[in-house]
């Protein structure tokens, strides 16, 4: 494959990355208000996105293997179609007032990302080796495009028909229709030859790996309390009588903090390493929850949310950079599959628990909540850092 060839696919990824994140920041900036309004039990309001990541979770290992067997092509097609079900479903929820069919619709979204999120995977299967880190960052920096196209399209097609949120989930099924027609011109790698699967090791020895617990967590704790944060904001923004505008001004940064920095992350891996990024990652999540207890002002919220996904996109990208350096090529289906399951794992409780933390105990508890989980992952990285060092020569 040539090197015009890789960057043609992984821009199509990238591409792909853009607009399966524009559908999920669209749906992160109105899905827990639109829950609010459908449900009497307003604790539940993160429900359907707590689905969707529930949904999400429970497709990583499936959608991991089914790939390893027919590969990565047909489980992007596949998936694209479930999205397109799913936004339709939205569509007939929305125009019902329906609670139960919009979370029945969120289990189709997050069938669609649990696929989607193996873009990142697929483009270090298209990138040269030594430019593993950079092609993940790449393909992640595509959701700078989700950044302006996904809070702006929620707010611009909130009110655009007679009945509020149609417009949304319209342009939701536009955005999985473009999609799918990016994901068949992409040239992926073909499926797995099977016979290399004697040379893989037990999962219990992958998993074991110090390297892997790192990359694990950083993934993990990354992840997970950005999703508490991030799903909380909306909720905490509307108490404190917050515009929707407002709410998607600020979404929409934290996004472009989240994904803008990829440009250079993969750089900055090479230049200092993946162990101080994930560390300077998870100090950004605790400026983060220093700026949030400060006060509740749109430029509180905007700082903070800034800084969240600035912490996450460190965070996520080193844990991914490091977990490629777990496994050969006949233990990459189900390394992947247990590292995206046990990260969705822990997104899906911390989406749900937003929800329930913000109602019952607020926005101050909802920040100090994070704290410890942050600490755990600096204390991992000095750990590795120790068991590195330690380790004979």
């Amino acid at each position: 494959m040539t090197s015009i060839s890789i960057n043609k696919n992984i821009l199509q990824l990238a591409l792909a990355q853009a607009l399966m994140m524009s559908v999920n920041t669209l749906l992160l900036t109105a899905s827990a208000i639109l829950g609010y309004s459908l449900t009497d039990d307003k604790s539940l309001a993160t429900l359907p996105l707590a689905i969707q990541f529930f949904s999400a979770m429970m497709t990583s290992i499936p959608a991991s293997f089914l790939m390893n067997r027919f590969g990565r092509r047909a489980g992007f097609v596949f998936s694209s179609v479930i999205g397109l079900c799913g936004a339709l479903l939205a569509i007939y929820a929305v125009v019902f007032q329906s609670f139960s069919i919009f979370c029945f619709a969120s289990v189709l979204f997050g069938i669609y990302t649990g696929f989607g999120n193996y873009f990142r995977f697929a483009a270090t299967e298209v990138a040269p080796p030594d430019q593993s880190q950079n092609a993940i960052a790449y393909v992640l920096a595509g959701g700078v495009l989700a950044a302006v196209i996904g809070p702006n399209l929620a707010n611009a097609s909130k009110e655009m028909l007679d009945i509020s949120y149609l417009g949304s989930f319209i342009a939701v099924f536009i955005l999985y229709s473009l999609n799918l027609f990016n994901i068949v011109t992409i040239d992926l790698p073909k499926p797995i030859n099977q016979s290399i699967k004697d040379y893989a090791r037990p999962i219990r020895k992958i998993i074991s790996q110090p390297i892997f617990i790192v990359a694990l967590l950083a993934g993990l704790i990354g992840y997970s309390m950005m999703a508490l944060l991030m799903t909380a904001t909306p909720l905490a923004m509307q108490k404190e009588h917050h515009n929707f505008g407002d709410v998607a001004f600020v979404i929409q940064w934290h996004v472009l903090g989240m994904f803008a920095p990829s440009f250079f992350t993969g750089h900055l891996i090479k230049r200092f390493g993946v162990a101080p990024i994930i560390f300077m990652g998870a100090v950004f999540m605790l400026a983060c929850i220093a700026v949030n207890l400060l006060g509740t002002s749109i430029t509180h919220f905007w700082y903070a949310l800034f800084m969240l996904g600035l912490g996450w996109n460190f965070m996520f990208i080193g844990g991914t950079s490091l977990l490629t350096k777990t496994y050969n090529e006949a233990e990459k289906a189900k390394t992947q599959a247990i590292n995206d399951f046990l990260v969705f794992t822990s997104v899906t409780a911390a989406s749900l628990g937003a929800g329930v933390l913000q109602y019952h105990l607020g926005w101050r508890m909802v920040n100090i909540s994070v704290i410890p989980f942050l600490l755990i992952c600096l204390l991992s990285i000095l750990w590795l850092k120790f068991k590195t060092e330690s380790a004979p020569a």
